[in-house]
């Protein structure tokens, strides 16, 4: 079977498993949310990560001894930034996600300061720290994880969700090797849609081939009309193929950019600078990878930088009882 016959069997395959996955999707992201566990039922190893609205912290079941990755939200801090709506909805879509590239749900329990959810935990580490690295990938490797990054993708938009957070920080890369970012319609308060996500894929496959990303500057505001002109150079590195779907990808016309044209994703799987790539293969994990962290064990956390020992508040009453209310446990 040639080249495009085996495209469009993974074309239809994928249509299938998509329309399959939408019903189990909205079946259960719908459905009654209850408590699947509770703090004192793991043990807290160190700090992986910190951000804006909490940590991630490396745990381990203490009866069936496996390891996760618990993200632990402050309530206060939650009611403080005004996030409870986007919180409620990230936890009932990692909880309804099932896909073989996103990180979905394993237990969720709150306690009277702080709202958990326990995922799996991906010691390959994030895409950044590789790249960081590598200083940039070779265009097998880029190829290899952007198959990945749009199937997700595919995923996520049938399902009708915008993900608008994609860089290689928030991509993880399992033992398997399997704000520049800000798309112009964004910056200019347009609206938007699943366009954001391709906008911020073109500049992640940019950033992943030429180890920085397209559009950069010191200054917020020059960095902005670089982004709302699409001003960028690429590498002397990229090869034809490459610079031509980035070109497609990054166009600030909408009605230009790839990705949301009529053929869709189509003109991107299809281009030819994945013409050596077997879609089927890479969803089915049977592709041979082109690159695997070299991990230690479960356990091991060295492609993760150690924030130290986990200290959490506590209190004695529960805080904003009320606002919780709705997560149903």
């Amino acid at each position: 079977m040639g080249d495009e016959g085996k495209l469009q069997k993974h074309y239809a395959a994928f249509d299938v498993f998509l329309k399959k996955a939408k019903a189990k999707f909205e079946a259960r992201i719908n459905g009654d949310f209850p408590s699947t566990a509770k703090f004192e039922d793991f043990k807290q190893m160190q700090t992986l990560g910190t951000g804006t609205f909490g940590k991630v912290v490396l745990c381990q079941h203490k009866k069936e001894g496996k390891y996760y990755a618990m993200k632990i939200m402050e309530k206060a801090n939650i009611i403080r930034t005004k996030q409870l709506v986007h919180t409620i909805a990230e936890i009932r879509c990692l909880d309804s996600f099932t896909f073989p590239f996103l990180v979905g749900l394993d237990y969720f329990f709150k306690n009277n300061v702080y709202i958990f959810i326990v995922m799996p935990f991906v010691n390959g580490g994030e895409m950044f720290y590789h790249l960081r690295a590598a200083r940039k990938f070779d265009e097998t490797l880029c190829k290899f994880f952007a198959a990945q990054v749009i199937m997700a993708f595919e995923y996520m938009h049938y399902m009708g969700i915008i993900y608008r957070d994609l860089k290689p920080e928030n991509i993880l890369v399992d033992i398997e090797g399997t704000p520049e970012y800000l798309a112009p319609e964004i910056i200019l308060s347009q609206g938007y849609n699943q366009s954001v996500d391709w906008w911020s894929f073109g500049v992640l496959v940019f950033e992943m081939a030429a180890g920085y990303p397209p559009f950069f500057a010191k200054d917020p505001m020059k960095l902005y009309e670089k982004i709302v002109s699409a001003k960028y150079v690429f590498p002397t590195n990229f090869s034809k193929p490459l610079k031509n779907l980035v070109t497609n990808i990054l166009q600030v016309d909408r009605t230009k950019r790839y990705g949301i044209l009529k053929a869709g994703v189509k003109d991107i799987k299809g281009h030819e600078w994945f013409k050596t790539v077997d879609f089927d293969k890479i969803f089915n994990r049977k592709a041979k990878p082109p690159f695997k962290p070299s991990i230690g064990g479960e356990d091991d956390t060295r492609f993760f930088d150690n924030y130290g020992d986990v200290k959490l508040r506590t209190a004695s009453t529960c805080e904003y009882e009320e606002e919780f209310k709705h997560f149903n446990m």
